[in-house]
């Protein structure tokens, strides 16, 4: 009340406590945008101990204070609150500014997920790759009917699609894909792709926009998804594709334009364009390390 009145969002009101909307969302991402310690998180997952129907965890926008929260010790409290209502659910934590001590404790409740449908871990700010490694590791044993993953905005470099390959291999429910804003570049683009092209016969949608990805990379990734029955849409705009790679990329997706998003935004001076040159070089390396791959 000393307060005064929430912001009003689609109808609701929403104030700096958890919001529940008809008995299904648990919400804690209204409100002003400021740090939440251990004691404050702790009074806002209580409802999260008792038996509930909730479908959605929202804590998005809300920076909770992974780095106060010890992973052996209130980190892995807190997590255990909510991890055993994430069955079925959609887990939203976006902009939570998790942090890389933050990915390895949601790594703890992650991999107690058996049916969770929809992850949203976009601009985490995870810092460094085992912020977002941890994470990914953990998804590869758990959630495998996920049908949502979104990882995008984390900075996430090559050095994780190993981990990252095996977590999507692993879900063959899979429908959408973000890995947008990221720094996978062709390395990890590459990869990516190679994991897609097996099974995931429910895939419908893939972005990896914005991870300076150059020709042939985008070319493998296009060729991953297009025959799939069903897809529609694969966003790799604002890379460093040549012209004549967007070429190509057109004539793949000649009988189904719409299934490749717009390339308005791509930057084909972004990166030396000498593709056949660059293949040589790392050929032997890419092959290398695909051999290697568990899958």
């Amino acid at each position: 009340m000393k307060r005064g009145p929430g912001v009003k969002e689609d109808g609701v009101l929403v104030s700096e406590k958890a919001t529940v909307i008809g008995e299904t969302v648990f919400d804690i991402s209204g409100g002003r945008r400021a740090f939440v310690d251990t004691e404050e998180a702790a009074e806002l997952l209580e409802p999260l101990r008792a038996p509930s129907s909730y479908t959605k965890i929202c804590f998005s926008n809300r920076s909770l204070a992974w780095k106060l929260l010890k992973p052996e010790a209130e980190a892995l409290e807190v997590m255990t609150i909510f991890s055993c209502a994430l069955e079925g659910c959609v887990l939203s934590c976006s902009s939570t500014r998790v942090g890389s001590d933050g990915g390895v404790v949601l790594a703890e409740a992650l991999g107690t997920c058996k049916h969770l449908k929809k992850l949203d871990l976009c601009d985490n700010m995870f810092g460094v790759d085992d912020g977002a490694e941890s994470p990914a590791n953990a998804l590869k044993e758990s959630a495998p009917s996920l049908e949502v993953l979104d990882m995008a905005g984390n900075d996430i470099t090559a050095n994780v699609a190993s981990s990252l390959v095996a977590c999507v291999s692993s879900k063959q429910f899979l429908a959408k894909l973000n890995l947008s804003e990221n720094e996978l570049k062709d390395e990890g683009a590459i990869l990516i792709g190679k994991a897609l092209e097996e099974g995931h016969g429910q895939l419908l949608e893939v972005d990896l926009s914005t991870n300076s990805i150059t020709r042939s990379r985008a070319r493998a990734l296009a060729e991953a998804v297009v025959q799939k029955p069903g897809f529609k849409l694969l966003n790799i705009n604002a890379n460093f594709i040549s012209d004549e790679g967007i070429e190509e990329l057109k004539d793949m997706f000649k009988n189904s334009l719409d299934m490749l998003g717009a390339l308005d935004e791509n930057d084909p001076e972004g990166e030396d364009i000498d593709e056949e040159a660059e293949e040589d070089a790392d050929r032997d390396e890419l092959e290398s390390k695909l051999k290697g791959l568990e899958i």
